[in-house]
Protein backbone atom coordinates (compact mmCIF):
# COMPACT_ATOMS: atom_id res chain seq x y z
CA UNK A 1 0.00 0.00 0.00
CA UNK A 2 1.62 3.59 -1.11
CA UNK A 3 1.97 5.96 1.81
CA UNK A 4 1.72 9.54 0.72
CA UNK A 5 3.51 12.56 2.07
CA UNK A 6 3.91 16.22 0.95
CA UNK A 7 6.42 18.38 1.04
CA UNK A 8 7.10 22.10 -0.24
CA UNK A 9 10.56 23.96 -1.30
CA UNK A 10 12.28 26.27 -3.84
CA UNK A 11 15.24 25.72 -5.66
CA UNK A 12 17.40 27.46 -1.97
CA UNK A 13 16.06 24.01 -0.67
CA UNK A 14 15.96 21.48 -3.53
CA UNK A 15 19.23 20.06 -2.07
CA UNK A 16 17.60 19.38 1.44
CA UNK A 17 14.55 18.45 -0.31
CA UNK A 18 16.09 15.89 -2.27
CA UNK A 19 18.20 13.90 0.23
CA UNK A 20 15.17 14.18 2.08
CA UNK A 21 12.89 12.22 -0.22
CA UNK A 22 15.70 9.87 -1.64
CA UNK A 23 16.44 9.00 2.06
CA UNK A 24 12.42 8.52 2.56
CA UNK A 25 11.73 6.08 -0.63
CA UNK A 26 14.84 4.21 0.95
CA UNK A 27 13.33 2.94 3.84
CA UNK A 28 10.07 3.32 2.70
CA UNK A 29 9.54 2.36 -0.75
CA UNK A 30 5.85 2.29 -1.37
CA UNK A 31 6.65 6.12 -0.56
CA UNK A 32 5.35 8.59 -2.74
CA UNK A 33 5.52 12.36 -2.23
CA UNK A 34 3.98 15.23 -3.51
CA UNK A 35 6.08 18.38 -3.97
CA UNK A 36 4.82 21.91 -4.12
CA UNK A 37 7.36 23.70 -5.90
CA UNK A 38 8.00 27.10 -4.99
CA UNK A 39 9.67 28.54 -8.25
CA UNK A 40 9.76 27.30 -11.59
CA UNK A 41 13.42 25.90 -11.57
CA UNK A 42 12.21 23.64 -8.76
CA UNK A 43 9.25 21.83 -10.74
CA UNK A 44 11.51 22.12 -13.80
CA UNK A 45 14.58 20.24 -12.63
CA UNK A 46 12.57 17.58 -10.51
CA UNK A 47 10.33 17.12 -13.44
CA UNK A 48 13.34 16.73 -15.14
CA UNK A 49 14.68 13.65 -12.97
CA UNK A 50 10.88 11.54 -13.86
CA UNK A 51 10.87 10.04 -10.57
CA UNK A 52 7.72 7.77 -10.67
CA UNK A 53 7.69 8.81 -6.53
CA UNK A 54 7.47 12.71 -6.99
CA UNK A 55 4.23 14.50 -8.54
CA UNK A 56 5.25 18.62 -8.67
CA UNK A 57 2.87 20.70 -8.13
CA UNK A 58 2.83 24.46 -9.45
CA UNK A 59 2.62 27.33 -6.40
CA UNK A 60 0.00 28.99 -8.86
CA UNK A 61 -2.09 26.06 -8.60
CA UNK A 62 -2.82 26.13 -5.42
CA UNK A 63 -3.03 29.79 -4.66
CA UNK A 64 -6.44 31.06 -4.13
CA UNK A 65 -7.60 34.85 -3.99
CA UNK A 66 -6.94 34.37 0.31
CA UNK A 67 -3.62 33.18 -0.05
CA UNK A 68 -2.52 35.68 -2.73
CA UNK A 69 -4.03 38.06 -0.04
CA UNK A 70 -2.11 36.99 2.65
CA UNK A 71 1.15 36.70 0.96
CA UNK A 72 1.54 40.29 0.20
CA UNK A 73 1.98 40.89 4.39
CA UNK A 74 4.27 37.88 4.71
CA UNK A 75 7.81 37.01 4.49
CA UNK A 76 9.54 33.89 2.59
CA UNK A 77 9.64 31.94 5.70
CA UNK A 78 5.83 32.65 7.12
CA UNK A 79 4.16 32.28 3.80
CA UNK A 80 5.68 28.90 3.35
CA UNK A 81 4.20 28.11 7.04
CA UNK A 82 0.86 29.86 5.77
CA UNK A 83 0.87 26.66 3.28
CA UNK A 84 1.84 24.11 5.60
CA UNK A 85 -2.19 23.38 6.10
CA UNK A 86 -2.49 24.20 2.44
CA UNK A 87 -0.88 21.85 0.77
CA UNK A 88 -2.11 18.49 2.54
CA UNK A 89 -5.49 19.74 1.89
CA UNK A 90 -4.91 20.66 -1.71
CA UNK A 91 -3.43 17.46 -2.58
CA UNK A 92 -6.69 15.55 -0.34
CA UNK A 93 -9.05 17.83 -2.53
CA UNK A 94 -7.27 16.68 -5.69
CA UNK A 95 -6.77 12.86 -5.06
CA UNK A 96 -10.25 11.42 -3.62
CA UNK A 97 -7.90 7.71 -3.39
CA UNK A 98 -5.92 9.07 -0.62
CA UNK A 99 -7.05 8.18 2.87
CA UNK A 100 -3.64 9.39 5.11
CA UNK A 101 -1.32 11.89 4.04
CA UNK A 102 1.56 13.17 6.32
CA UNK A 103 3.33 16.71 5.82
CA UNK A 104 7.45 16.43 6.32
CA UNK A 105 10.17 19.52 6.71
CA UNK A 106 12.50 19.39 3.66
CA UNK A 107 15.33 19.27 5.62
CA UNK A 108 14.94 16.17 7.00
CA UNK A 109 16.89 12.87 6.52
CA UNK A 110 15.82 9.54 7.45
CA UNK A 111 18.16 6.45 8.83
CA UNK A 112 15.83 3.66 9.10
CA UNK A 113 12.37 2.29 8.56
CA UNK A 114 9.63 4.38 9.11
CA UNK A 115 7.23 1.50 9.80
CA UNK A 116 7.34 1.90 13.84
CA UNK A 117 5.73 5.24 13.33
CA UNK A 118 3.05 4.07 11.01
CA UNK A 119 2.25 1.25 12.72
CA UNK A 120 2.26 3.61 16.02
CA UNK A 121 -0.06 6.06 14.47
CA UNK A 122 -2.34 3.37 13.96
CA UNK A 123 -5.98 4.63 12.84
CA UNK A 124 -5.55 7.86 14.67
CA UNK A 125 -7.23 11.06 12.79
CA UNK A 126 -4.21 13.11 13.81
CA UNK A 127 -0.58 12.68 14.44
CA UNK A 128 2.08 15.26 15.42
CA UNK A 129 5.41 15.15 17.37
CA UNK A 130 6.64 17.58 20.16
CA UNK A 131 10.37 19.16 19.69
CA UNK A 132 11.15 17.42 23.09
CA UNK A 133 13.13 20.22 23.88
CA UNK A 134 16.70 19.66 26.02
CA UNK A 135 16.27 20.91 30.00
CA UNK A 136 18.20 24.26 28.93
CA UNK A 137 16.12 24.84 26.32
CA UNK A 138 12.47 23.95 27.61
CA UNK A 139 11.56 27.71 27.80
CA UNK A 140 11.17 27.90 23.99
CA UNK A 141 8.18 25.91 24.81
CA UNK A 142 6.35 29.06 24.95
CA UNK A 143 6.21 29.31 21.05
CA UNK A 144 5.27 25.77 20.48
CA UNK A 145 4.83 22.29 21.96
CA UNK A 146 4.86 20.39 18.71
CA UNK A 147 6.99 20.91 15.87
CA UNK A 148 5.70 20.70 11.73
CA UNK A 149 8.53 18.59 10.75
CA UNK A 150 6.12 15.58 10.75
CA UNK A 151 2.26 16.24 10.73
CA UNK A 152 -0.25 13.56 9.34
CA UNK A 153 -4.20 13.90 8.64
CA UNK A 154 -6.79 10.80 8.16
CA UNK A 155 -9.73 11.60 5.73
CA UNK A 156 -12.33 11.05 8.23
CA UNK A 157 -14.20 13.90 9.73
CA UNK A 158 -11.82 14.60 12.95
CA UNK A 159 -8.56 14.48 11.04
CA UNK A 160 -10.47 16.94 8.53
CA UNK A 161 -11.85 19.36 10.63
CA UNK A 162 -8.83 19.58 12.04
CA UNK A 163 -6.59 20.12 8.94
CA UNK A 164 -9.47 22.75 7.86
CA UNK A 165 -9.26 24.43 11.19
CA UNK A 166 -5.54 24.73 11.20
CA UNK A 167 -5.56 26.27 7.75
CA UNK A 168 -8.14 28.72 8.09
CA UNK A 169 -6.12 29.96 11.19
CA UNK A 170 -2.57 29.66 9.51
CA UNK A 171 -4.37 32.33 6.45
CA UNK A 172 -5.75 35.01 9.06
CA UNK A 173 -2.51 34.97 10.96
CA UNK A 174 0.99 33.45 10.41
CA UNK A 175 4.02 35.39 11.17
CA UNK A 176 7.51 35.02 13.08
CA UNK A 177 6.38 36.37 16.12
CA UNK A 178 4.86 35.23 19.48
CA UNK A 179 1.69 37.26 19.53
CA UNK A 180 -2.12 36.29 21.52
CA UNK A 181 -0.74 32.94 22.05
CA UNK A 182 0.38 32.27 18.10
CA UNK A 183 3.76 31.70 16.52
CA UNK A 184 3.99 30.28 12.91
CA UNK A 185 2.52 27.70 11.85
CA UNK A 186 3.29 25.52 15.04
CA UNK A 187 1.85 26.95 18.32
CA UNK A 188 -1.86 26.43 16.94
CA UNK A 189 -1.17 22.79 17.17
CA UNK A 190 -0.89 23.36 21.43
CA UNK A 191 -4.26 22.57 21.80
CA UNK A 192 -5.07 19.73 19.17
CA UNK A 193 -4.50 17.12 21.98
CA UNK A 194 -7.59 18.43 23.68
CA UNK A 195 -9.73 19.53 20.78
CA UNK A 196 -9.46 16.28 19.24
CA UNK A 197 -9.66 12.42 20.67
CA UNK A 198 -7.83 10.64 17.92
CA UNK A 199 -4.88 13.54 17.71
CA UNK A 200 -1.84 10.76 18.28
CA UNK A 201 1.67 11.97 19.98
CA UNK A 202 4.28 10.15 18.07
CA UNK A 203 6.71 8.99 20.97
CA UNK A 204 9.26 6.65 18.90
CA UNK A 205 12.42 8.06 20.96
CA UNK A 206 14.22 7.95 17.35
CA UNK A 207 12.09 10.33 15.88
CA UNK A 208 12.02 13.91 15.63
CA UNK A 209 15.87 14.21 16.68
CA UNK A 210 17.22 17.94 16.09
CA UNK A 211 19.21 20.09 17.60
CA UNK A 212 16.85 20.92 20.23
CA UNK A 213 17.12 18.14 21.96
CA UNK A 214 20.34 15.92 20.58
CA UNK A 215 21.85 17.23 23.61
CA UNK A 216 20.11 14.98 26.63
CA UNK A 217 20.55 11.73 24.32
CA UNK A 218 22.97 8.70 24.16
CA UNK A 219 24.05 7.90 20.07
CA UNK A 220 25.26 4.49 19.59
CA UNK A 221 26.03 2.05 16.44
CA UNK A 222 25.47 -1.46 16.39
CA UNK A 223 27.16 -4.42 14.50
CA UNK A 224 25.73 -2.98 11.25
CA UNK A 225 26.52 0.68 11.76
CA UNK A 226 23.06 1.39 12.08
CA UNK A 227 22.61 4.70 14.27
CA UNK A 228 20.61 4.09 17.79
CA UNK A 229 19.66 6.91 20.13
CA UNK A 230 18.30 5.60 23.15
CA UNK A 231 19.06 2.21 22.39
CA UNK A 232 16.18 2.84 19.81
CA UNK A 233 17.09 2.86 15.98
CA UNK A 234 17.16 6.60 14.10
CA UNK A 235 14.37 7.19 12.30
CA UNK A 236 14.87 11.05 11.29
CA UNK A 237 16.88 14.13 12.09
CA UNK A 238 16.24 17.44 11.89
CA UNK A 239 18.96 19.29 10.25
CA UNK A 240 17.79 22.73 11.47
CA UNK A 241 20.45 25.58 10.99
CA UNK A 242 22.64 23.46 8.52
CA UNK A 243 24.11 25.25 5.60
CA UNK A 244 26.04 23.74 2.72
CA UNK A 245 29.28 26.35 1.46
CA UNK A 246 29.66 27.60 -2.12
CA UNK A 247 33.30 25.83 -1.46
CA UNK A 248 32.19 22.42 -0.77
CA UNK A 249 32.13 22.58 2.71
CA UNK A 250 29.23 22.23 5.34
CA UNK A 251 28.08 24.50 8.10
CA UNK A 252 26.46 22.31 10.72
CA UNK A 253 25.35 24.26 13.94
CA UNK A 254 26.24 27.68 15.99
CA UNK A 255 27.88 27.80 18.55
CA UNK A 256 24.79 28.33 20.98
CA UNK A 257 24.48 24.06 20.59
CA UNK A 258 27.90 22.72 20.13
CA UNK A 259 29.68 24.56 23.28
CA UNK A 260 27.53 22.67 25.26
CA UNK A 261 27.45 19.27 23.39
CA UNK A 262 29.36 18.54 20.17
CA UNK A 263 26.85 17.27 17.40
CA UNK A 264 26.48 13.35 16.96
CA UNK A 265 28.79 13.03 13.89
CA UNK A 266 27.38 9.99 12.35
CA UNK A 267 24.32 11.50 11.85
CA UNK A 268 26.22 14.57 10.52
CA UNK A 269 28.27 13.11 8.24
CA UNK A 270 25.50 10.71 6.68
CA UNK A 271 23.42 13.77 5.77
CA UNK A 272 26.68 15.77 4.34
CA UNK A 273 27.32 12.90 2.25
CA UNK A 274 23.10 12.47 1.32
CA UNK A 275 23.80 16.09 -0.05
CA UNK A 276 26.97 15.90 -1.92
CA UNK A 277 24.80 13.22 -4.04
CA UNK A 278 21.71 15.26 -4.10
CA UNK A 279 23.50 17.65 -5.57
CA UNK A 280 25.71 15.80 -8.05
CA UNK A 281 22.46 14.23 -9.32
CA UNK A 282 21.00 18.38 -10.02
CA UNK A 283 23.94 18.82 -11.86
CA UNK A 284 23.77 16.20 -14.23
CA UNK A 285 20.16 18.07 -14.72
CA UNK A 286 21.76 21.68 -14.03
CA UNK A 287 25.67 22.11 -14.50
CA UNK A 288 26.92 24.59 -12.16
CA UNK A 289 23.88 24.83 -9.96
CA UNK A 290 24.31 26.76 -7.04
CA UNK A 291 20.98 26.89 -5.08
CA UNK A 292 21.32 27.14 -1.83
CA UNK A 293 24.97 26.84 -1.67
CA UNK A 294 25.90 30.23 0.63
CA UNK A 295 29.59 31.44 0.82
CA UNK A 296 31.18 30.64 4.22
CA UNK A 297 32.08 34.70 5.12
CA UNK A 298 28.32 35.22 4.98
CA UNK A 299 27.69 32.29 7.04
CA UNK A 300 30.11 33.63 9.51
CA UNK A 301 28.59 37.26 9.55
CA UNK A 302 25.25 35.86 10.18
CA UNK A 303 26.97 33.08 12.66
CA UNK A 304 28.13 36.43 14.23
CA UNK A 305 24.51 37.92 13.92
CA UNK A 306 22.86 35.14 15.57
CA UNK A 307 25.05 35.37 19.28
CA UNK A 308 25.25 39.24 19.76
CA UNK A 309 22.34 41.50 18.12
CA UNK A 310 19.34 41.71 20.16
CA UNK A 311 16.78 38.99 19.09
CA UNK A 312 14.03 41.98 18.99
CA UNK A 313 16.38 43.63 16.61
CA UNK A 314 16.74 40.48 14.30
CA UNK A 315 13.40 40.22 13.90
CA UNK A 316 12.86 43.83 12.60
CA UNK A 317 15.53 43.53 10.39
CA UNK A 318 13.74 40.01 9.28
CA UNK A 319 10.73 41.79 8.31
CA UNK A 320 12.10 44.37 6.97
CA UNK A 321 14.37 42.43 4.34
CA UNK A 322 11.98 40.01 3.63
CA UNK A 323 14.80 37.22 4.43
Amino acid sequence: MTNYFCTLFDSGYLIKGMAMMESLVQWCPPAHVFVLCMDQRTQEILTAFNRPYITCIALADLETPELLEAKKSRGVAEYCWTLSPCLPTFVLQHHPEIDFITYLDSDLLFYSSIRPILDEIGDSSIAIIEHRFAPRLQDREVNGRFCVEWVSFRRDEEGMRCLSRWREQCIEWCYYRLEDGKMGDQKYLDEWPVLYPKCHIIAHPGAGIAPWNYEKLHFTEDSSDQILVEGAPLIFYHFHQFQLLADGGFDRLSSFYTSVCREPESVYAAYEAALTRALTEIRTILPGFSGGLREAAAVARRRWAQRYIPFGVKRALHRLLRY
